[in-house]
């Protein structure tokens, strides 16, 4: 029932109310359960059983309600929306979502810089996360891309190196989220793997127009499984109906100079005005015994599936 107060902001939250009747209380990865009141026990008094998954994720997400900076990605903006599939993959996955044409999830997206603080620009050259969630009936499904195709290294054992590598100096916190950093190229110096990332970042890929104008890329090779036991290796692409578009550089440093909140604002206004970002899903598909036809390793972050060898299924 609408709000008869003449408090602009109390009517703005009687329209996003939701009603949760008939929905099921689920764990955080989505999975039905019928209570969070009552914990396992060894016996009517206890002790508390520690195998009670249940018991351990709602304490540790109470320890962890005020959420510190994160890391990397810390600058970032988000939107819900829903995923429809238009073209059934069936034949090679078991999961439901991707199965039957028509069928729909609602998802949420998380755009994101990496380098930068929660402060820092909008426009820095640099990455851009595009994490996506599905919320679909056998659990959430979360797909961590980005909008290059690659990556800087081959092994996640160099991931803090690098991170120490674009981050400000620890003696006077400078640059912030900039690409001339001579802490980086000297990381870059030593990493031969990280050249081809470097010629993506170095692109216009790195200064997006819009975050609805990026693609997405899962990056790594996933593993799809059907049926029957049979494997594909799979990369999953996101390709935006309003096609790629980027700012000049002397452009995005003028803007940042003016509007540091250029891409969350250019989101939120669109959505505000009915504008939906909308992109197209596809994937690359290789069957699991053609691994080794390819002069380079599928699992390697830092390399592409050509898409005149694997073409994008949309």
């Amino acid at each position: 029932m609408k709000n008869d107060s003449t408090n602009a902001k109390l009517d703005q939250l009687e329209d996003l109310k939701t009603d949760n009747s008939g929905q099921a209380l689920t764990t955080n990865q989505g999975l039905k359960i019928n209570n969070n009141q009552d914990s396992l026990k060894a016996g009517e008094r206890g002790p508390s059983l520690l195998e009670d998954f249940i018991l351990r994720e709602k304490i540790t997400h109470f320890d962890h309600e005020r959420i510190p900076e994160r890391i990397v990605h810390a600058r970032g903006s988000g939107a819900h929306g829903v995923f429809k599939l238009t073209k059934s993959l069936k034949e090679f996955t078991k999961a439901k979502f991707l199965s039957e044409v028509g069928t729909e999830v609602p998802v949420f997206v998380r755009f994101s810089t990496v380098a930068g603080s929660r402060g820092s620009t909008d426009l820095a050259r640099d990455v851009r996360g595009f994490a996506v969630k599905f919320y679909t009936e056998e659990g959430n499904y979360d797909l961590v891309a980005n909008n290059m195709p690659v990556f800087f290294i081959q092994d996640a054992v160099k991931f803090p190196d690098l991170v120490h590598a674009v981050k400000p100096e620890p003696d006077n916190e400078i640059p912030q989220a900039a690409s001339a950093h001579d802490t980086f190229w000297d990381f870059i110096s030593l990493m031969p793997e990280s050249m081809h990332m470097i010629m993506w970042l170095m692109s216009d890929r790195a200064i997006p127009r819009s975050y609805r104008m990026m693609e997405g890329f899962g990056v790594h090779s996933f593993k799809f499984i059907n049926d029957e036991g049979n494997v594909h290796f799979v990369k999953f692409h996101f390709k935006p109906k309003l096609g790629v578009h980027s700012v000049a550089w002397d452009e995005a440093t003028k803007i940042s100079g003016k509007d540091p909140d250029f891409h969350r604002r250019d989101l939120w206004d669109a959505i505000d005005n009915g504008a939906f970002p909308e992109w197209d899903f596809g994937v690359q598909l290789i069957p699991a015994e053609d691994e080794h036809k390819y002069d380079f390793d599928l699992l390697d972050p830092t390399k592409i599936d050509p898409e005149e060898d694997v073409p994008v299924q949309l």
